[in-house]
């Protein structure tokens, strides 16, 4: 039977989670590229967020929550082919398929940040919706579908493993194969507007009540706590960098600042509705400090140009929060409790299962994926599309007046 306050909330929750993409994520890179790339950026949120509707409508839906095996849906939802009053729960099937919708859509324009200002447009969204269909839609199934590791007893709750895992492992796989940036790191041009990359923070901020409350399903106390162990999260975590920012030189940056809110955001996404306020502060300070040694890591230490830092914040981000539930998800840390017969160590194998597998999976299908997209329509632009900005040389504008 259908509750309307249930779905008046996953409506509003919708709304929130397609203002984290439109125009929340694509302003937060935007700021971060050069200003010869920002309209680079744009377009590719943009056309990302109209291609993946139309293919979760074509199959993705289906693929993902269909009824199938243990590995991936079948094709009976299709088009959407169910009744007008079917039902998901409490709320129309309509409006359960419309809130998956916008995380299919986020998924692959989180990918766009590892491989901007030198990818091919064609090749971008080519590549995003292969992706969508081959690596996204299979691992929900697995996870939210009722597949194989939903049986075995995961916990994700709004998408550790199936958003921030698939994106930040997939991203940096393809940044890997497309290469680094023309001078990177050394002459690498710093954000060329902050002031933009903290407005698309704020947006992702606000949206992701909708993303983790959302997930509930429902207009009761899990979305309610999941609402403010987010927010504990991502103020905690910006804090901690803030802190390292100030100690390690001296000033703390607005940059610094709103990458730890995203950082603190993908740490506590798969564990909001299983903790309590407790586990919101634990996660923001556990995946503000993780996330910021992960940057390092991937740049200096393993010289990949990731460049808006993916796989550091969501990829990094969302497995940490994803093992961690295990633990925070206990009465005594003032969260829901285990599965009956469950202890904690047996919790986190799982988890450590979901989130293995998933890496796995990502990163072998994703190489072949770009590999195709390589092959067939090229993967990089020219190097002097590269030197003179992909706003003019791809979509023949301007984001600034010369």
């Amino acid at each position: 039977m259908i509750d309307t306050g249930d779905t008046a909330w996953v409506l509003t929750a919708t709304a929130l989670v397609l203002l984290m993409t439109m125009p929340g994520l694509a302003l937060f890179y935007a700021g971060l590229v050069r200003s010869k790339n920002i309209l680079s950026v744009l377009m590719h949120c943009s056309a990302i967020c109209c291609a993946a509707s139309v293919l979760w409508l074509v199959c993705g839906y289906s693929l993902a929550f269909d009824e199938g095996s243990g590995l991936i849906g079948g094709l009976g939802k299709a088009f959407f082919g169910v009744e007008r009053d079917a039902v998901s729960g409490t709320i129309p099937e309509s409006v359960f398929f419309s809130f998956q919708m916008t995380f299919a859509i986020i998924t692959p324009a989180l990918m766009v940040g590892a491989y901007v200002e030198r990818i091919k447009f064609n090749a971008m969204l080519l590549f995003s919706m292969l992706w969508l269909l081959v690596v996204y839609a299979p691992v929900a199934h697995w996870v939210w579908g009722g597949g194989w590791l939903a049986e075995m007893g995961v916990m994700d709750f709004a998408g550790g493993i199936v958003v921030h895992v698939t994106a930040g492992v997939s991203a940096v796989v393809v940044a890997s194969v497309i290469g680094v940036r023309k001078g990177f790191p050394s002459q690498v041009e710093p954000p060329h507007a902050p002031w933009m990359v903290m407005v698309g923070a704020a947006m992702l901020w606000i949206g992701w009540f909708g993303f983790n409350a959302g997930s509930a399903l429902s207009a009761g106390s899990d979305a309610g706590m999941a609402m403010l162990v987010t927010h504990i999260s991502a103020a905690t975590a910006s804090l901690v960098w803030l802190v390292i920012e100030y100690v390690r030189f001296g000033k703390p940056s607005l940059i610094g600042l709103v990458t730890g809110t995203i950082a603190g955001l993908a740490t506590v996404t798969p564990a909001s509705g299983f903790i309590g306020p407790l586990g919101g502060l634990i996660l923001g300070l556990t995946g503000g400090v993780v996330c910021y040694i992960a940057v390092d890591i991937v740049k200096r230490t393993f010289r990949v140009d990731d460049s808006l830092d993916v796989l550091a914040v969501h990829g990094i981000g969302g497995a940490t929060g994803t093992l961690l539930t295990a633990f925070l998800a206990l009465p005594i840390l003032g969260g829901i409790g285990l599965a009956e017969g469950v202890g904690a160590m047996d919790q986190l194998m799982i988890q450590f299962t979901g989130v293995g597998a998933t890496v796995v999976y990502s990163v072998i299908a994703t190489y072949i994926l770009v590999k195709i997209v390589q092959a067939t329509v090229g993967l990089r632009v020219d190097e002097d599309h590269e030197v003179l900005g992909l706003d003019y040389t791809a979509h023949g504008e301007t984001g600034y007046k010369l």
